[in-house]
C-alpha cells in the first residue's frame, strides 16, 4: 500500500530536532498566545501530527510544532527529538504548495459551533479557568460565546474560589 497517498506515513521517524530546519517562504504566522495553546495541546493530547519535511529535513509543514519542541518542558520530554514524515516533491514549487495548502486547509472556527462547544462544556460543569486553559481563550471570549448573563457568568467565574482574603478598611492617619 506504499503509494503517493500513503507513502509519507511509511517514513515516520523521530529525529533530532537539530537536523530539522525551517523553510524560507512560510507565510503563516502564529501569535504567542496560540503557540502556548499549541504547547498545551501537545501536553494534553500527546504529539498527534508529525512535522512534514523534504528529504533534506527542511520543513514543509509544522514550523510552529518544531519551534515549541525546542522549549521546555517539551524539549526535555521529547529528548530533543521531533516526529517527521518525508515528502519528496519534484521541485520547490511542490514544497511551497504543500506549505500553503497544509496551512489553508486547517480552516477557521465558526461562531455558532464554538458557542455550542462552550455551552456544552459549561453545562458539564467545566470551569471558566479550565475552558480558557484548554481552548486558549480569555474569560471575556468565553463570556461572549456562553450566552449567559453578565451576573451569572461572574458567579461561575468565582464559584471555585474558596480562599478569599479578608477585606481591610484603610484610613489615612
Amino acid at each position: 500500500m506504499d503509494n503517493k497517498i500513503t507513502g509519507p506515513l511509511s517514513t515516520l521517524q523521530w529525529v533530532s530536532r537539530g537536523i530539522v530546519k525551517p523553510n524560507d517562504y512560510n507565510p503563516n504566522k502564529v501569535s504567542k498566545q496560540n503557540l502556548e495553546l499549541l504547547k498545551q495541546s501537545i501536553l494534553s493530547n500527546g504529539w498527534t501530527l508529525p512535522i512534514v519535511v523534504r528529504p533534506d529535513f527542511t520543513i514543509i509543514d509544522g514550523f510552529h510544532r518544531w519551534t515549541i519542541a525546542g522549549e521546555e518542558p517539551l524539549l526535555s520530554m521529547l529528548d530533543g527529538k521531533v516526529p517527521v514524515v518525508v515528502v519528496d516533491h519534484k521541485d520547490k514549487s511542490g514544497d511551497i504548495y504543500g506549505t500553503v495548502t497544509h496551512n489553508r486547509a486547517r480552516g477557521t472556527h465558526l461562531l455558532g459551533p464554538m458557542k455550542a462547544i462552550v455551552k456544552e462544556l459549561m453545562n458539564e460543569g467545566k470551569s471558566v479557568e479550565e475552558i480558557g486553559k484548554e481552548l486558549g481563550m480569555k474569560p471575556e471570549e468565553i463570556f461572549r460565546l456562553s450566552d449567559f448573563s453578565k451576573e451569572d457568568f461572574l458567579k461561575m467565574m468565582v464559584k471555585d474560589v474558596r480562599n478569599y482574603s479578608k477585606a481591610e478598611y484603610i484610613t489615612k492617619i
